[in-house]
């Protein structure tokens, strides 16, 4: 294999690797390069310990699995997404930055749906990819308040109900929303009533927009609830602060009130 150190025509220094120019991109901070990488690499291991006779895997499929994505990121997947990355950031700051109040609203609105398809783990990259790029996130935040807005209305539900059973789980599942793992009550209670994750949905979208407006950001991802000021700069914690206490008012009564009214028939 021939390498050798060049130099683009823009300046940027570069490797020559079989004919091919690479330029010298520095990955420190990128997590997309890395997910991309971590699934060829799974698969390549896979592909080859199906074809690759049992006493020979322990010399064979680790050292070509690695050798081929080493390869294939240093050419191809890591200057790909290094750029998809640097798009995406880009595109999200631009958003936030012209139209703060409607970003914060639809990602305030649309972040507890996607985690009912669970496409919300795609946004724990972004919000790294932002931190590595930007130093700080303006997402996360929002993914905080959207988890105390779901337990709020689970513990509207834990009020308003005479069902003891139902009552146990919504205030557990309450509190573990508090603290961020939202999954018990929204599946075990506010989607079972559709209301309360309605006003769930109503609560972190108003909070979303008011967090943005502030400028609240977060310099790392932390406990997704109540915790969640502990990650938010410091300029940002009344804000943050008030934030809370719209996801924690709104959904809550609009839940307990719609409760009184419509009663809990599923």
């Amino acid at each position: 294999m021939g390498v050798r150190r060049g130099s683009s025509g823009g300046g940027r220094a570069t490797w020559t690797i079989f004919g091919l120019e690479i330029e010298q991109i520095g990955y420190q901070g990128q997590v997309l390069p890395v997910l991309f990488a971590s699934w060829i690499l799974a698969k390549i291991e896979i592909f080859l310990r199906k074809r690759v006779l049992d006493s020979l895997q322990l010399l064979v499929v680790a050292p070509i699995a690695l050798l081929v994505t080493g390869f294939l990121t240093f050419l191809f997947i890591g200057p790909v997404t290094f750029t998809l990355g640097n798009l995406l950031t880009d595109g999200l700051v631009t958003v936030f930055d012209q139209l703060e109040i409607v970003g914060g609203l639809v990602y305030g609105a649309v972040y507890a749906p996607l985690v009912i398809t669970g496409m919300h783990h795609t946004f724990l990259a972004v919000d790294l990819q932002l931190i590595g790029t930007l130093g700080f996130t303006f997402l996360w935040p929002i993914l905080a308040l959207s988890n105390i807005a779901q337990g709020s209305a689970a513990l509207a539900v834990m009020l308003a109900t005479k069902d003891e059973k139902l009552k146990g789980l919504a205030g557990t599942s309450g509190l573990s929303a508090y603290l961020g793992i939202t999954e018990p009550a929204m599946f075990g209670v506010n989607l079972r009533f559709r209301y309360p994750f309605v006003a769930a949905v109503i609560g972190s979208a108003i909070a979303a927009a008011w967090i943005t407006s502030q400028n609240v950001v977060a310099n790392s991802v932390g406990v997704g609830g109540v915790p969640g000021f502990l990650s938010i700069t410091s300029s940002g914690w009344i804000a943050f602060f008030i934030g809370m206490a719209i996801v924690i008012v709104v959904p809550f009564t609009i839940t307990y009130l719609l409760a009184k009214r419509k009663g809990f028939e599923e």
